[in-house]
């Protein structure tokens, strides 16, 4: 064989090996998770598939691998999978296969949570609706129907991932697979038949031989051999139900969903960094944000009821892609720190001592050597020094410092060294970016009937609960009535005004007389239930009421949840204002539609003969389909609609739904707070913002769901609103920003410790633009000394010295990153003696 022969033979087989996977065999003992003999710790962060789009998965997964993730956690969505009975949808956004093979190319793990109850403020927990029509079925308990249907679909899910060798034991990346969902918290309603089903849950996933253990998250009673692990803001304490089982959090929740009519929660990354680390001081060795991209309740997917479209959860990746900072830095940052204690940790089992009030030490040292410590300080109140080996540490209020040698430390928690980004939404008009008009010329419009209009309409004594009658193959149900006025009627004796009085389960109600609309209302995410009582103009002869009842979003969470109904259950009367005579009208017979005549048309999709002309185009009314044509804004910058002007309703683009809208649902004006004290327990309403606003403004739209001219745009709009009024949005960075101080811990990616010698680097501030394109163009502040001030409102304090600015603009601009050493080497000492700090704000382009 010739010289270059051999050559070619050799690169095809380097080639081979490179890309090949060998099966791992995946255990557990009582300190990790166990790949083929060695312990491993891990990272991981919760990406659903079906909240972005094919285009973004390799780009949010990269991020994540980037931000110092080894896996990739995922609910499997059956409702999604399996929207009929036997008939699966896996294209497009619901291509797990796809997901997984992109993680495992990525050179990430998967932990494949199958449920299949998943619960995820997705609708109806992710069940399929079909599934409650099963006779005799029981969800989530000891019931043959139910039991039967969950197995069969697993038993699908877990067939799909071996026929694409996408288990570990086959040499693919799913080391982990989930059973249930956080039982743990509802079982006792369930009775004896809740424990015997637990046990069949497990024996059912075992028996499926994926190679791989299987967990079971908030199930302390989870039987062997299947891991039971935490969910929650904090698992530090958390303990498994057997010392033969590691210690393991499924969900670090880095924020909280959004609901309509609430504000926004964030958590501080301060906070998120102190839970995470005193998980692993405590034994941890694998732990899961979620989300750790949120990303966007696309169709009808959410659930609750009152999900929002947004499923941003202030996590480390926002909802459109984009690095929220310092969160994500911050956190990669710990990851790395932890990695650095990673041979001890895995070694040996943490020694826990107390260095006094709210103090603690965690330490993990091996007869060999190796010795890593946690110093922690949960106290909420004062930073306190304290004594470690030796030596003097000082530990800020509500943090942990990380010593991967015992010795010296390369992060505390409190103190971020990562950059922070000041996003903005830079608004373009529909067409060309140049005018913040919508061009009103453009639409066009079809009227939505009031009441039935549909051949499959049909009628029945009484009133029916709506899930039951839709399937929820729809948001809306009319429910209709023809009644008679002679004027004789007790409820219009002595002057009295006529109120319709109507009660619903759930979730909005319009009630329309005559046609006309008289009056509507709407529930809350903490109360779904609606009672209206309007004032009504009835005629002699005659009176249509037609009610429009909707849903936002099914229960996805409770006990019993499936048995949450929604609609008109009544009573609907017709009462006098100032008497109590009623005429109830509840048992009469309603005629019923379930849906909109627009769907039925295909209206969504923009391809009709009814759209009428632009002109005369109607505002403010209730019941207006709207469709318009737009070109793509320029650039690469992802892309959101600003509904401003709108009531409420459903968007289309290119007949692709982007989510339900809402802007007209404002949280309430209190609870907010312009900065969150991190320090303290978290929960879900201690970090508010956007009180007294609309609860979802901005509504996603991804690229890849454009084309550079010619989109269409489709909107139904229920309550009445002004298309014309609505607006695109890029999003965008506005500012980066760091600010990192002379005492800061070692920077880990500085950290080059020699046991023996000791020595190590600075701190350093870095810099990088969010967009590998783009240059750092200007900086617009810079001070070294004591800057006052936050991201965006910077100022130089007493002592300030004059050369940061030009220091940092030559060693910054036209670059796409830069780093500087924070100490008086560069910059000189403007205040001898003092503590000083580098703060820098700059802009990219």
């Amino acid at each position: 064989m010739r010289e270059t022969e051999i050559l070619i033979v050799l690169v095809l087989v380097v080639g081979v090996l490179a890309t090949t996977s060998f099966p791992a065999n995946v255990t557990y003992d009582h300190r990790a998770l166990v790949i083929d003999g060695q312990r491993k710790l891990l990272i991981s962060g919760s990406i659903h598939y079906p909240r972005s789009t094919p285009d973004m998965w390799p780009d949010l997964i990269q991020k994540s691998k980037d931000g110092g993730l080894d896996v990739i956690e995922t609910y499997v969505f059956w409702n999604l999978h399996e929207p009929a009975r036997n008939q699966y949808d896996f294209e497009g956004r619901n291509d797990l296969v796809k997901f997984v093979k992109l993680v495992a190319e990525a050179g990430l793990y998967v932990h494949l949570r199958i449920g299949p109850y998943v619960c995820a403020e997705w609708n109806y927990g992710g069940f399929p609706l079909w599934l409650h029509f099963v006779s005799g079925i029981k969800f989530r308990t000891d019931n043959e129907p139910f039991k039967a249907e969950m197995k069969r679909f697993t038993a699908k899910i877990v067939d799909m991932m071996k026929q694409e060798n996408l288990y570990a034991s086959q040499g693919g990346p799913i080391i982990l697979s989930q059973i249930e969902n956080e039982y743990g918290n509802i079982d006792s309603a369930y009775g004896p038949a809740g424990k015997t089903y637990i046990k069949w849950a497990a024996t059912m996933a075992t028996s499926l031989d994926t190679g791989v253990p299987w967990v079971m998250c908030q199930q302390a009673d989870a039987p062997d051999p299947l891991i039971n692990t935490c969910n929650g803001f904090y698992c530090d304490q958390f303990t498994p139900n057997s010392d033969k089982k590691p210690k393991m959090w499924t969900e670090n929740w880095t924020g909280w969903f959004l609901a309509f009519g609430g504000a926004v929660p964030y958590r501080p990354v301060e906070d998120i960094a102190f839970a995470v680390a005193r998980f692993f001081q405590r034994g941890g060795t694998f732990q899961n944000y979620y989300m750790y991209h949120g990303g966007t309740n696309f169709d009808r997917t959410s659930g609750g009821p009152f999900i929002s479209t947004s499923y941003d959860y202030d996590a480390p990746i926002d909802e459109y892609g984009l690095l929220r900072q310092p969160k994500w830095g911050h956190l990669k940052d710990v990851h790395k720190a932890i990695k650095l204690c990673e041979e001890a940790m895995l070694a040996t089992d943490p020694t826990i001592t107390s260095l006094g009030s709210n103090l603690e030490a965690g330490v993990y040292k091996t007869g060999s050597g190796l010795c890593s410590a946690f110093l922690a300080n949960f106290g909420t109140q004062s930073d306190a020094t304290v004594n470690f080996s030796g030596n003097s540490y000082r530990l800020p209020a509500w943090s942990v410092s990380i010593l991967p040698d015992c010795k010296n430390v390369v992060l505390n928690t409190a103190k971020i060294n990562s950059m922070t980004t000041i996003p903005r939404f830079s608004t373009l008009s529909l067409k060309d970016g140049i005018s913040s008009e919508a061009f009103p010329d453009d639409w066009s419009w079809v009227n939505e009937p009031v009441g039935i209009s549909s051949n499959s309409a049909f009628n029945k004594l009484g009133l029916l609960e709506q899930i039951n009658t839709t399937a929820d193959i729809s948001d809306y149900l009319w429910y209709s009535l023809s009644t008679d006025i002679t004027g004789d009627e007790p409820f219009l004796q002595g002057g009295s005004q006529t109120v319709l009085h109507v009660e619903s389960l759930g979730h909005a109600i319009y009630g329309f007389i005559n046609g006309k609309l008289a009056g509507s209302g709407k529930g809350s995410y903490n109360n779904p239930k609606v009672t209206i009582e309007v004032p009504v103009t009835l005629i002699p002869g005659k009176n249509r009421i037609d009610l429009l009842s909707l849903t936002v979003g099914l229960q996805n969470y409770g006990a019993f949840y499936d048995l949450s109904g929604a609609g008109i259950t009544g009573p609907v009367q017709l009462k006098g204002s100032k008497n109590n005579s009623t005429i109830d009208l509840s048992s009469k017979q309603w005629t019923y539609q379930v849906g909109l005549k627009g769907e039925a048309l295909g209206l969504p999709k923009g391809s009709s003969s009814l759209w009428l002309s632009q002109s005369n185009l109607p505002k403010q009314q209730p019941l207006i389909w709207y469709k318009t044509t737009f070109d793509t804004p320029t650039g690469n910058d992802p892309v959101a609609l600003d509904f401003t002007g709108l009531g409420k309703g459903e968007a289309w683009v290119n007949g692709q739904s982007i989510g339900r809208y809402w802007p007209t649902y404002n949280a309430p004006n209190g609870g907010c707070t312009d900065s969150c004290n991190y320090r303290g327990p978290y929960n879900s309403n201690k970090c508010l913002k956007n009180c007294g606003k609309p609860s979802q403004l901005l509504y996603h739209v991804p690229r890849s769901w454009l084309q550079p001219t010619g989109n269409i745009l489709v909107l139904f709009e229920e309550m009445g609103g002004d298309p014309t009024q609505i607006s695109f949005a890029t999003r965008q960075v506005q500012s980066l920003c760091s600010r990192v101080s002379e005492s800061h811990p070692i920077p880990v990616d500085m950290w080059t410790s020699d046991q023996n010698t000791g020595s190590k680097s600075g701190p350093t501030l870095s810099l990088e633009c969010p967009i590998p394109t783009q240059v750092i163009s200007s900086i617009k502040f810079a001070s070294f000394g004591t800057p006052l001030g936050a991201c965006g409102s910077f100022s130089h304090g007493r002592c300030s010295s004059t050369r940061a600015l030009s220091i940092v603009q030559q060693a910054c601009i036209g670059s796409s990153s830069c780093s500087l050493g924070v100490s008086i080497d560069t910059f000189g000492d403007p205040c001898v003696g003092v503590a000083k700090s580098l703060v820098v704000e700059a802009s990219c382009a």
